[in-house]
């Protein structure tokens, strides 16, 4: 029987990402997403925010990507898979953790918004895939080292646009 693990979030990252390099040198980054819904509270008719919040892993490329462009309070439209996981806190009491491994990222809004389109997805975000070479990232058992610094980008001459639908004439440089 197939099975499916996915997991859709349009919300607003919670604060700037952390971006940090394993011995091997895969790029991990983490940022907390929040999402909110609104209800009426039942006896007092008044409206209620609930917001949660979520936290999600980007692996190598995808990784470095969300460090570089993300900031805090902007909208994010986040594709991924759960992840459960468990550890021992300081006090010898087991947590159980959830963590949202992504696996495409697409900014929302404008350049310069600061999350007042969110939900929109009319804007001039990007939008990122994680690689399909089998190598997923959310089984390492490495763990990261110090951060490391990042190269500054390089502006490189853009070609002329092709005639394509899909996302596979991309190379790596960032879209916009």
């Amino acid at each position: 029987m197939a099975s499916v693990n996915k997991v859709i979030l349009i919300g607003n990252c919670g604060r700037d990402p952390e971006v940090r390099y394993t011995p091997s040198g895969t790029a991990i980054c983490n940022v907390s997403v929040a999402t909110s819904s609104r209800r009426k509270d039942k006896t007092s008719g008044e409206s209620i925010e609930d917001t949660q919040w979520h936290r999600v892993t980007f692996y190598d490329r995808l990784a470095e990507i969300a460090g570089e462009y993300l900031k805090k309070g902007k909208p994010v439209y986040i594709e991924g898979r759960l992840k459960y996981g468990k550890y021992t806190d300081k006090d010898g009491i087991e947590r159980n953790t959830v963590d949202i491994v992504a696996e495409q990222m697409q900014m929302l809004g404008g350049r310069d918004s600061g999350g007042d389109e969110a939900g929109s997805g009319g804007g001039s975000g990007g939008r990122y895939l994680a690689p399909r070479d089998g190598v997923d990232g959310g089984d390492r058992d490495e763990r990261p080292s110090r951060p490391a610094a990042r190269p500054a980008p390089t502006a490189s001459p853009r070609p002329a646009p092709k005639a394509s639908t899909g996302f596979d004439d991309m190379d790596d440089d960032i879209p916009f």
